[in-house]
């Protein structure tokens, strides 16, 4: 649809937004591919609940299983303006942008080299996924346990169990932290 003609108000609105800008509203509707969020400054959609928009990747910086672990409907929020979607003539909005990263703060106190504790999360052909707190989840790869790629599933760790690793690599941009077996004895800890 041409929302220009149809909604001069909406148009020159969004056109008005440049990126990073702070805009604060409410929650008004939860979808299972976003939240819609009414504008304070911001017009009425012509068919949108709101006219800001954030995908569920924006809600948060942890893993989430659902956008209301995050936001209820009728809760205020404050957002980053991402970019103005021409196609659905709305403001596509952060959560998460506004709120500092965990991934950041964990590399910038945690060296690589250090050993920490961590609770194995899932065990899967690749490796062990092992919850390190804060919402920061490593892996350690399967030739990190066993010296060689695995056939089948890590076999040796259980969900819940905690034990001792060390930080072989954090990959920031690509949102990824390695982890690996410590060399000796007392590596696991139940």
């Amino acid at each position: 649809m041409d929302w220009q003609p149809e909604s001069p108000e909406l148009w020159a609105f969004l056109e008005s937004l440049h990126r990073g800008d702070a805009l604060s509203g409410t929650v008004v509707a939860i979808e299972r591919f976003g939240v819609f969020v009414a504008l304070d400054d911001g017009p009425a959609h012509p068919t949108l609940p709101g006219v800001g928009f954030i995908v569920i990747p924006e809600l948060s910086w942890r893993h989430i299983d659902a956008p209301t672990d995050v936001v209820q409907v009728g809760q205020r929020v404050s957002c980053e303006f991402l970019q103005f979607d021409t196609y659905n003539a709305e403001a596509r909005l952060s959560l998460k942008a506004l709120e500092p990263d965990p991934l950041q703060a964990f590399a910038d106190r945690t060296p690589v080299g250090q050993e920490i504790r961590g609770t194995v999360e899932k065990t899967v052909p690749i490796g062990v996924f092992v919850d390190l707190g804060g919402g920061i989840v490593g892996l350690i790869p399967s030739k990190e346990v066993y010296g060689r790629p695995a056939v089948s599933q890590v076999e040796d760790f259980e969900a819940g169990q905690e034990i001792a690793v060390v930080v072989t690599d954090i990959e920031v941009s690509a949102r990824r932290v390695f982890l690996s077996m410590p060399k000796g004895p007392g590596a696991m800890v139940s």
